[in-house]
């Protein structure tokens, strides 16, 4: 089987666990969030590998790089959704800060990645 660009991209696999660990933490919440911040933390959170995976499919580096910036954007809205979630006590702390370190790392190797594309241009 052809293994895909983005599937050897490090960043892309963190992203991909990340959205695991997201749906396994909002196993938890309130069943009556299940159409409110459970849809739209699954959402934002899918929405950052699918964005680093869309990009490397595009012709320019330029294009590439401004799907880094939705992928980062997407990370943005996840964490605003975690903060909300450890707000409202559906997270703990520790689950908040773990889940917290692991959209920095990805927001950084997300960082790192645009600056190669933007330097090639």
């Amino acid at each position: 089987m052809y293994t895909f660009s983005f599937e050897k991209l490090e960043v892309w696999q963190n992203a991909r666990m990340f959205i695991l660990d997201i749906y396994k933490l909002t196993d938890t919440f309130p069943p009556n969030e299940l159409f409110g911040i459970t849809s739209q933390i699954k959402r934002s959170s899918s929405s950052i590998a699918t964005n680093i995976a869309e990009g490397t499919s595009r012709n320019t580096n330029k294009d590439k790089a401004h799907f880094l910036t939705i992928s980062y954007s997407s990370a943005m809205e996840t964490l605003n959704h975690l903060i909300i979630s450890r707000d409202l006590n559906y997270l703990s702390e520790t689950e908040y800060l773990e889940t917290r370190e692991k959209i920095e790392k990805i927001c950084n190797q997300i960082n790192s990645l645009k600056k190669y594309y933007l330097s090639k241009e």
